[in-house]
């Protein structure tokens, strides 16, 4: 298990040697998926790699400022120097979802700064829970294939399609059992490795991830449960991984025992939807989505369903991880946080930001929170 754990960490901390791998060595051509979801069953369908970009650490902003203003969320301004540095040279396109202003201002900056390969828009409609809004998704991803195939040189059959849903939807389920079973054993799996299993899954087919988690979780279940002599927490927002940060936590003794994170598990709680032909099911998908501060939720169902991760996980407490000037998590906050109160559990909120994840106020906020508890 230690190595697989290994393997997963070495993946997730140098994701561009990870890809340049898979394209150089396999042959294979890689698509960017800009955070925070995309359609990667459909690059995964037509035998391409997706890759997950969520931006990245202690990233020296330059050639960005020529394209946003200082008040950009860091993850998008991160995306933009390295679509403008070359960091994303390997890739064939970037497909940007249309769900915040300032991921239509990336799509359309990258389209004019980027020339290397095309940048690929789509736009994910709010009203995710009627008819008229798959229908709209529906062409959208009739769209995103068409432009795919082009890249591929080659057609996207449906039985392709269908064949990537079933692998997306197997490495949901491993997942999910990944994140109980860590729960489970938190002794066992630290902060750390828990965030790079979790990470690593961005930068190579979920096939070859879903087979490496599958062995871990193999055996996690052969060990007995175990106490921890800290305080267990569960934590929402856009991300969490960030090795700094993930070092605050181990420091006070804050262990992850389950999150409601775009970045982890939020894309694993639910499956595709089981009927229909494969482009349907993948729209219907968009509407199964829960606890997610950019897929419209008009019962605000975050918090509770945080409470309920909280209670089911046996956690002490709650983090919400906010990224600095991300307005769809700004708004989200004060109805998530007083719904996590009422249930109660002690929470906090903390601000981070992809340049200065670990900021000596960070640091001082999840101490007091660690003694509080």
């Amino acid at each position: 298990m230690e190595q697989l754990l290994k393997k997963c960490e070495q993946i997730a901390l140098n994701p561009k040697d990870t890809v340049n791998d898979y394209v150089k060595n396999n042959n294979m051509k890689a698509v960017g998926v800009c955070m925070p979801i995309g359609p990667e069953e459909l690059i995964d369908a037509a035998g391409m790699l997706p890759v997950g970009l969520w931006g990245g650490y202690d990233v020296e902003y330059d050639l960005a400022k020529q394209y946003f203003p200082a008040f950009a969320a860091s993850a998008a301004f991160a995306i933009m120097e390295f679509g403008l540095n070359g960091t994303y040279d390997m890739l064939s396109a970037i497909i940007v979802p249309g769900l915040s202003d300032t991921l239509n201002c990336l799509a359309q900056n990258l389209e004019s700064g980027v020339k290397k390969y095309p940048t690929i828009f789509i736009a994910y409609p709010q009203n995710r829970f009627i008819p008229s809004g798959s229908e709209f998704l529906k062409n959208e991803l009739e769209g995103i294939k068409k432009k795919l195939e082009k890249i591929k040189g080659g057609e996207i059959t449906e039985e392709d399609i269908q064949r990537s849903i079933k692998i997306y939807n197997e490495h949901k389920e491993v997942m999910r059992e990944f994140s109980k079973l860590a729960a489970s054993h938190p002794n066992t799996i630290n902060n750390r490795q828990r965030a790079f299993v979790f990470k690593s899954a961005w930068f190579m087919p979920k096939k070859e991830h879903a087979d490496i988690v599958k062995s871990i979780n193999e055996e996690l279940r052969k060990l007995p449960e175990e106490n921890f002599d800290g305080k267990r927490i569960v934590v929402t927002g856009l991300q969490m991984d960030d090795p700094k940060l993930l070092d605050i936590l181990e420091n006070n003794k804050l262990r992850i025992v389950g999150d409601y994170l775009a970045h982890e598990s939020v894309q694993y709680n639910s499956d595709i939807p089981e009927k229909g032909d494969g482009i349907s099911r993948l729209a219907e998908y968009w509407g199964a989505i829960k606890g997610f501060s950019f897929a419209y939720d008009p019962k605000k169902l975050r918090g509770k369903l945080m409470v309920d991760l909280a209670k089911e996980r046996k956690a002490d407490g709650a983090l919400y991880a906010l990224m600095k000037f991300s307005d769809n998590e700004e708004y989200d906050m004060p109805i998530c946080l007083k719904d996590i109160e009422e249930g109660k559990i002690p929470v906090i909120s903390f601000e981070f930001d992809q340049q200065d994840g670990a900021s000596e106020q960070v640091k001082t906020r999840l101490q007091t929170f660690a003694e509080i508890l």
